[in-house]
């Protein structure tokens, strides 16, 4: 028979989103308990999605070398054959400390933790079903957030068997690495596999049947980005989309429906993600998903049942790590009348590609179309010393700035530690600073930040020479007329 424990908060999955939920709540002196089905302590984060996939790229970037190759060759590898077993040792040792973080985290606070699968019993109400019935529990819950996360959607009709045609949860633990590889889906996880496989030599076949890729992102970004890849011998296959994939003892065949065939050793599928909603039992909680499993919020997080809360990826856009930690922690205060600043509009964006891309703030297209006058100044990595040192010389930052106050609009990094570098364009515009600060800041030589002086310097310019324009028309209009 299953135990009963009452709580003041259950939290219903352990990623991001419901990790600083239920901290967040045991800080504030709560009785608070976490429910996480199986082993995935940490959720897809740590388990399958950001954290492998990021130290997976990192293990990448160090074995191929490939950022000495600028000034040691093409042909330059810090070892000659990599094996998946280099790169899961890697991937499984951070993963490890990962969960072990995460699990002291929790004992420190207090936090109890369930493994098992969790469902509704009623509104406040959650019953987990553990290993065996001996580890059966019924919790009780003055508030529940729920944190479960997605799960990889799989098209009808292809079929998946984990070893040759993968999701993007299931690439991670690939035993082999293929000498080709079609990647379905152009968004920010295909993109970030293709150029992580093309690294390790991977011809690499994207097909998206939208025109473009990443098209939320600056189209000069994405342009350098692009020509990159296919300089690392990607092909870009727009505007298709895929009828089948043929699976053989040797490899896959996937049919286009332009007619097209495309053989490829592995086939990894990256078209969108579902919430993991389906085992919850949310209509006896009086709670309904939509037709992707996403949960609707308001801006406190809350479900149309008050009580219980929806942080992460489960509810949809952005469906970032950094995001779902904030969104979880604001819930744990909304739900105990805790005074808290709301999450700002100032979100940074970063893909994990190889190289780099982040952005903050507006794009050009959005400016433009909204018709707020700026000026652009653009840093190259190859006029940086640093740039030259780390063998950058494709890397960029640009600086969008408003010509009437000359606020930051926007910064777009692409290159070696742009993830990093957003940060500063994002403290400066979250501070209301002008172009005026980068300019006149001291920065350290050399580094990758000093780029930001450099765009600064380049957009102070373009403004200076329309200026000096507008006042030579307005001294000509002031001369006195000839006698």
């Amino acid at each position: 028979m299953a135990t009963e424990t009452e709580y003041d908060l259950i939290v219903i999955g352990s990623g991001p989103g419901g990790q600083k939920a239920a901290v967040a709540a045991a800080k504030l002196g709560k009785k608070v308990a976490v429910v996480e089905h199986g082993h995935m302590l940490g959720g897809v984060c740590v388990n399958t999605g950001t954290i492998p996939s990021k130290t997976l790229r990192e293990a990448v970037m160090y074995l191929t070398g490939m950022n000495q190759r600028e000034l040691y060759g093409s042909s330059y590898r810090v070892k000659e054959k990599i094996t998946p077993a280099d790169l899961q040792e890697r991937t499984s040792h951070v993963i490890r400390r990962e969960i072990d973080v995460i699990r002291d985290q929790l004992v420190r606070n207090r936090v109890d933790l369930y493994l098992g699968r969790a469902s509704f019993a009623d509104a406040n109400t959650v019953t987990v079903e553990g290993r065996d019935e001996s580890e059966h529990r019924t919790l009780t819950g003055d508030f529940i957030v729920i944190a479960t996360g997605t799960t990889p959607r799989r098209p009808d009709g292809i079929d998946f068997d984990a070893e040759r045609v993968l999701d993007s949860d299931e690439i991670v633990s690939l035993d082999f690495i293929p000498t080709s590889m079609v990647v379905v889906g152009a968004g920010v996880i295909g993109i970030e596999y293709a150029s992580i496989f093309a690294a390790l030599g991977t011809k690499v076949t994207v097909v998206e049947k939208r025109d473009t890729m990443l098209d939320f992102c600056d189209p000069e970004v994405v342009e350098a980005l692009a020509f990159h890849l296919r300089e690392s011998k990607v092909t870009f296959r727009f505007g298709e989309e895929v009828t089948s994939v043929d699976v053989s003892p040797t490899g896959t065949l996937t049919c286009l429906a332009s007619g097209k065939q495309i053989a490829a050793e592995a086939v990894m599928y990256s078209a969108g993600r579902t919430g993991r909603t389906e085992a919850l039992d949310l209509k006896a909680a009086g709670l309904e998903a939509d037709g992707r499993g996403l949960l609707e919020v308001d801006d406190q997080f809350r479900t149309k049942v008050k009580h219980i809360f929806s942080v992460g990826d489960v509810i949809g856009f952005p469906a970032l790590a950094a995001t779902s930690m904030d969104q979880g922690r604001l819930a744990a205060y909304h739900a105990f009348d805790e005074p808290v600043h709301d999450m700002t509009d100032l979100q940074p964006i970063g893909i994990y590609t190889i190289p780099e891309v982040s952005f903050v703030g507006a794009t050009e297209s959005e400016l433009t179309e909204k018709a707020i006058p700026y000026e652009f100044g653009v840093s190259r990595y190859r006029e940086l010393a640093r740039g030259q040192i780390a063998g950058d010389s494709y890397g960029m930052l640009k600086l969008l700035v408003s010509t009437e106050d000359r606020k930051l609009l926007g910064v777009h990094i692409f290159g070696s530690s742009a993830t990093e570098l957003v940060h500063i364009g994002q403290a400066v515009m979250g501070c209301g600073g002008t172009v005026d600060y980068l300019v006149d800041a001291v920065f350290n030589y050399p580094t990758f930040s000093e780029a930001y002086k450099v765009a600064a310097l380049d957009v102070m310019n373009k403004m200076r020479s329309v200026e000096s324009f507008h006042k030579a028309m307005a001294d000509k209009e002031e001369e006195p007329a000839d006698a």
